[in-house]
């Protein structure tokens, strides 16, 4: 056996090709290559962006001494959690149900000869630290598990899948606001967003704010919205110098970035930012709404298709941020810049200045600081383009028409929404790079691009092809007998249990938002079906389910004969 990542066209995967680790692709021949050697799995998820995945990577994974540990002893599979959100989210809940807390990437887990988890991580260094073992030291224990427990492993695989079944009650409709005030709880008045640190901008939570806010006219759900917007247009998340955000900070004062910048996030951004200022206008953030959408459009191209690529990795030349910071000296000298940005001589981490603002920079300012820029090497780009993701980014050119009309953001969304088609075809749906893989959320969010084209443009022909959508996506993942979307394709499924998701991740839920499609596009018994069932999942799963409860009121908006408005119903 060799390492066989250089088939996959996976920008992950192909970081890993010339590792000494035999890695495979998870595909049906190398499931039943465990079974019949009746070896363990070893499974590697990340993503090429990944700070801690390159971290792994070069202490283990280049390493010959691991690699022979591993290839003696396991099938080593490597995913690109982009490429198969499904088998993420199946071994991020395994990874939950065996430590009790959040996982990550990377996620380290350990299947059975059936691809069944019974134990696992995310990051394990090299040489034992912070209270981490070795990898090392965990492979010789997992080694050794199996091999004196190997039929006590197997036999625990039912137990495993019925912890994994999610527990619905018999709830059939409930007042949805207790749930959403029970959000303000959690908040960070001083800061915005969530309490403590790591600070990730949640932009989903928010965005459910912004629609009760519109209902309810709480202004507690507008004012937590606007701090976190000015926290994000202002702090050290923001690149103020080409505009986007990091995907979290590691500090409480959104001021020390992860450097990574990811499209869902920066789509999400656009889209809160104009809803926002759809309530209230605010030419600070319109400026940050134009600035993040020339960032896209000029730095995610995926040249090959035209269509958008996923994130821009944290390191470059080897250190993380040092794109995107800069010495004291290197910008003491630009005239006034000290009246826009915080620039102390020591910095404000690890020596180095990351921009914090003060007042809005002039143009001339900002040239300076890309002079700067432009002698430094960009940090990787993944090219992989998702529909999921990009249809995402339809919906933010849609939403940031509303405050910019002139901008002409609603053609370029209508153009982009056919380069879609034109990569994808009108017939099936492909996720990303293999053509018979798809999943529930790229159905999902390209209906819902569809029915904001026409609601914005009134041209029956997106209607219609929302339409035929909704039946295929009915087709080929809804499972009558639980009246909820699986994950994945039900015809397709490579996995030891069926995945069944309602909770939000990086983005909404698929069932949330095909709660949405249905009933806009006349599908009501269906979406009677699914809100009972999205009912019946809250009260467990509450905290994990925001976009729904703005589902359900859209849900019970339609049902009670409710025009709803982006302002409302």
């Amino acid at each position: 056996m060799k390492n066989n990542l250089s088939t996959d066209p996976s920008p992950y995967l192909q970081q890993h090709k010339a590792n000494p680790v035999n890695w495979q692709i998870w595909n049906s021949e190398v499931l039943e290559l465990a079974k019949k050697e009746k070896k363990p799995i070893l499974l590697s998820i990340g993503y090429a962006s990944c700070h801690w995945c390159h971290v792994m990577a070069h202490e283990s994974f280049e390493d010959n001494d691991t690699a022979k540990i591993m290839n003696d002893n396991f099938i080593n599979i490597k995913v690109d959690r982009e490429e198969r959100p499904d088998i993420d989210y199946v071994f991020q809940s395994s990874f939950q149900i065996f430590n009790r807390t959040n996982g990550g990437w990377p996620l380290t887990m350990f299947l059975d000869e059936n691809a069944v988890p019974f134990t696992g991580g995310t990051y394990f260094p090299k040489n034992e630290k912070h209270g981490l073992p070795s990898f090392k030291s965990v492979l010789l224990s997992v080694i050794e598990a199996y091999k004196n427990q190997r039929e006590k492993i197997i036999n625990q695989a039912n137990i495993i899948k019925q912890s994994l079944y999610l527990k619905k009650n018999p709830v059939l409709n409930q007042d949805l606001e207790p749930f959403v005030s029970s959000i303000m709880n959690y908040l960070d008045e001083k800061k915005g967003g969530f309490k403590g640190a790591p600070k990730f901008p949640n932009f989903i939570t928010f965005d459910t704010l912004i629609y009760f806010y519109n209902k309810t006219k709480n202004k507690n759900y507008l004012n937590s919205t606007k701090k976190l917007l000015q926290s994000l247009c202002s702090e050290g998340i923001y690149d103020h110098v080409e505009g986007g955000i990091s995907r979290y900070t590691v500090d409480e004062n959104w001021l020390i970035p992860h450097f990574e910048k990811m499209l869902y996030d920066n789509a999400q951004f656009i889209s809160l930012l104009s809803n926002y200022c759809l309530i209230e206008k605010n030419d600070y953030f319109l400026k940050k709404i134009e600035q993040t959408i020339s960032f896209i459009n000029s730095n995610f191209v995926n040249n090959d298709n035209k269509l958008l690529g996923s994130a821009m990795d944290a390191d470059s030349e080897g250190e993380e941020g040092k794109y995107y910071v800069f010495s004291y000296d290197e910008i003491k000298n630009i005239k006034n810049i000290s009246q826009y940005f915080d620039v102390q001589p020591g910095g404000n981490w690890e020596g180095k200045i990351i921009l914090r603002e003060l007042s809005s920079p002039t143009q001339e300012i900002i040239n300076e600081l890309k002079k700067i820029r432009t002698k430094r090497e960009k940090p990787f780009f993944d090219k992989k383009t998702q529909v999921d993701l990009n249809s995402l980014w339809v919906k933010a050119l849609i939403d940031a028409n509303k405050v910019l009309p002139n901008n002409d953001y609603l053609k370029k969304a209508e153009n982009f929404y056919k380069m879609i088609i034109q990569k994808i075809g009108d017939n099936d749906i492909y996720h990303s790079y293999s053509t018979n893989i798809s999943f529930i959320e790229d159905y999902a969010f390209l209906i819902n691009s569809l029915i904001g084209l026409y609601e914005n443009t009134y041209n029956i022909e997106y209607k219609n092809k929302a339409i035929n959508l909704c039946e295929q996506s009915l087709n080929k993942f809804y499972l009558k007998d639980q009246n909820i979307f699986q994950k994945n394709l039900i015809n397709n499924d490579d996995l030891f249990y069926n995945p069944v998701d309602i909770s939000d991740t990086t983005i909404s839920n698929g069932n949330s938002i095909m709660l949405i499609n249905l009933i806009k596009l006349g599908f009501k018994k269906e979406a009677d079906d699914l809100a009972r069932s999205l009912h019946g999942y809250l009260n467990s799963y509450s905290s994990m389910m925001a976009s729904s409860l703005k589902s359900l009121d859209i849900f019970n908006s339609f049902k009670d004969n409710k025009i709803c408005t982006d302002k409302g119903c």
